[in-house]
């Protein structure tokens, strides 16, 4: 869950870009930013050439390594928005502006094969425990980490995407949940911004489904889906805080407490979530 700040005041020849401090090292240098180079690097570097030969223009271009060993990505301008959530960036038209992107992200993505010696991105600690699973075999490549810090706003709206560290193997509907979570929130109220806490829940998730263009289907697996994503989310979280420092202060800082919460809220509300999504209501 890793962000940079692509705020169109760094205007430094060489500036190091803001984010939750899970991937030190990363600068802006003129038009560009530079990266420090993972195992996975070049998995997500191929990805994001297919994206943009594809025509989904709404995430860097991938530009080489440079003298110093670090990979080259294009500088993607905008706002991005910090957590909590302000204001400005919780309304409806976000939502649906969201949705639209994703969409756009997950046709290009289509059809698109990994090299035969793909390596994905994954949180700290996830290979010393056993991680439920949620998917249905994998449809497509897509970004799975929709955190605030990851999404790009211009004129108010969302334009684009960064932070691919997380991007693998998965299906539409898993991409579509963890969009979800971050900006519906799926979390209980306690745990939203001050904008979000009297938020209806169920009207936000059929709004971007209506958005995004959810099948019937897709609409009828959300919400089981959704419970079984936020228990991973809870385990995942807890194993990544025993493995990694950084994510060891956000699990003390509120994560322990927020995740449990989260699974029983969606537990709670699921079913009025699951009934607005069958009725298809009118964004």
């Amino acid at each position: 869950m890793n962000g940079e700040d692509t705020n169109e005041g760094a205007r430094s020849p060489d500036a190091v870009l803001e984010g939750d401090g899970v991937t030190p090292g990363i600068v802006r240098v003129g038009d560009t930013v530079r990266r420090p180079v993972r195992p996975f690097s070049a998995t997500v570097r191929a990805y994001l050439a297919h994206l943009h030969r594809a025509g989904f223009t709404g995430a860097p271009v991938p530009l080489g390594i440079d003298e110093r060993g670090r990979e080259v990505l294009s500088f993607v301008p905008g706002d991005v928005p910090r957590e909590p959530l302000p204001a400005r960036a919780t309304g409806e038209e976000v939502l649906v502006a969201l949705a639209r992107l994703i969409r756009r992200l997950h046709d290009a993505a289509q059809g698109w094969e990994p090299p035969p010696d793909a390596v994905w991105g994954g949180l700290p600690g996830a290979d010393t425990v056993d991680l439920p699973p949620v998917d249905r075999p994998a449809e497509l490549v897509g970004h799975r980490d929709y955190c605030p810090g990851n999404v790009v706003f211009r004129h108010g709206r969302p334009v684009a995407l960064i932070d691919f560290d997380l991007a693998r193997p998965t299906t539409r509907l898993y991409d579509v949940v963890n969009a979800l979570y971050w900006w519906v929130p799926l979390l209980d109220p306690r745990d939203r911004p001050p904008a979000l806490v009297r938020a209806d829940a169920p009207r936000r998730v059929a709004v971007f489904a209506e958005a995004y263009g959810l099948t019937d289907a897709q609409r009828a697996d959300l919400v089981p889906l959704a419970a079984r994503v936020i228990h991973r989310f809870h385990a995942g979280a807890r194993a990544a805080a025993r493995a990694d420092p950084v994510f060891r202060r956000m699990w003390e800082r509120g994560v322990r407490d927020r995740m449990p919460r989260a699974e029983a809220w969606i537990a709670a509300q699921g079913p009025a979530i699951a009934e607005r999504l069958s009725g298809r209501p009118p964004l």
